[in-house]
């Protein structure tokens, strides 16, 4: 495997489609794209191999299961040096979905989804603010969620990845 794997236009209409529809099947996306099927089969394993590709989900509507509340929570850590100690203890409220490092005031941010204010409210004070180190958060709750996609695919055409670092996964 190279250190980085350029992608072309071909790659760049198999990653469209996959990102508009998952379950796609490969021979279609080789109609569209005017190759075989076999070509599309080897440029998918290519693309999952160097890091492009990390996998395919089911996505379920959080409404749909009655998780009504979507919030947003910045949390300040104490000591930063504890930033994965938190993470790591974060990773086990399910109600979580996405944490990220971020810039500014506070050290992460996180997406949670809940089935109501009085779920969101139990899940911080008797999860989240009693995690060690943990100075302080701030919620925001959703009101509603104006649009959600997936990268946009097209105009990548100098773009290289490189594989995943065991720091990003």
């Amino acid at each position: 495997m190279s250190s980085s794997y350029q992608i072309d236009e071909i790659d760049q209409k198999i990653l469209s489609f996959l990102v508009n529809n998952a379950r796609m099947p490969f021979l279609e996306i080789a109609r569209e794209c005017g190759v075989s099927g076999a070509a599309i089969h080897q440029r998918v394993r290519k693309l999952e191999s160097n890091g492009v590709i990390t996998g395919s989900r089911l996505l379920v509507k959080p409404r749909a299961l009655g998780l009504n509340v979507c919030a947003f929570i910045s949390v300040t850590i104490s000591e930063a040096n504890k930033y994965r100690d938190v993470v790591n203890s974060l990773k086990h409220i399910p109600e979580i979905v996405e944490c990220h490092f971020v810039t500014g005031r506070a050290s992460l941010l996180l997406k949670l989804y809940c089935f109501d204010n009085e779920h969101l409210m139990q899940v911080l004070l008797t999860e989240i603010q009693k995690i060690p180190f943990i100075q302080s958060t701030d919620t925001m709750i959703s009101l509603d969620e104006a649009f959600e996609r997936q990268v946009w695919v097209k105009g990548y055409e100098k773009a290289s990845f490189r594989p995943l670092s065991p720091m990003t996964e």
